[in-house]
């Protein structure tokens, strides 16, 4: 009896230190997709009134399985992006277009949200700059045109 005893405390103190090393384990590296941009703020600078409003933000997926973006959004209803909504391929390029609405005046600071599949799966794009009020345009002290002057 004392004999079964002890095979059997050998054998569950065998079956504990097994289950541990496999927990402490180090995990198997799962092919995933990594999204890296060139930039990630657009700096618009002194712009005026009602001028393109229109950026893009390139990217690159690094990682090595397709990458999806599943939302991309932005802090307010003046800035309006657009993604790619096909999966984009390891090693491949594409990008964001952003079209921030420069009727408004004032200092931009804006984001935009992307959100996808990838090991950094949040990745908060920023755009900014200042709108400026066009100047007016100057108009001739003197309108009469010097086709139109008498002759002497």
């Amino acid at each position: 009896m004392k004999k079964i005893l002890s095979i059997a405390v050998v054998m569950l103190l065998a079956l504990s230190l097994t289950a541990q090393d496999d927990q402490t384990a180090k995990p198997k590296k799962v092919k995933e997709p990594e999204i890296t941009f060139e930039t990630l703020v657009h700096d618009y600078g002194q712009i005026y009134q009602n001028d393109n409003g229109e950026c893009e933000f390139v990217f690159k997926n690094t990682g090595k399985a397709e990458l999806i973006l599943t939302n991309c959004r932005s802090s307010c209803g003046c800035t309006v992006p657009e993604w790619p909504k096909e999966p984009i391929a390891p090693g491949k390029k594409a990008s964001i277009k952003v079209k921030y609405n420069t009727g408004r005046l004032g200092v931009i600071n804006k984001t935009i949200t992307v959100e996808s599949n990838a090991t950094n799966n949040r990745v908060v794009l920023n755009i900014k700059g200042n709108v400026n009020a066009r100047p007016a345009e100057a108009t001739p002290e003197n309108s009469a045109s010097p086709l139109n002057a008498p002759n002497n």
